[in-house]
């Protein structure tokens, strides 16, 4: 029972490409590890940018000094 849980920053992914992440997922297991589709479970968790951080600084930050 395979459970895979993607994270990405909350920046508008719709729900047709969540819709698209989520099978896309599971068709990946089954094709590499033959697992059963009907058992695998996928989880999106979509993160506030004030909460991931890379090289120190919060995506927000980094968003900020891109656009400037």
């Amino acid at each position: 029972m395979p459970y895979v849980n993607i994270k990405i920053t909350n920046e508008g992914a719709t729900a047709e490409q969540k819709k698209r992440l989520i099978a896309g997922a599971t068709k990946l297991l089954q094709d590499v590890l033959g697992k059963n589709p009907q058992t695998t479970f996928v989880v999106i968790e979509e993160v506030p940018t004030d909460s991931w951080g890379i090289a120190g600084e919060t995506i927000t930050e980094r968003r900020k000094r891109e656009r400037a």
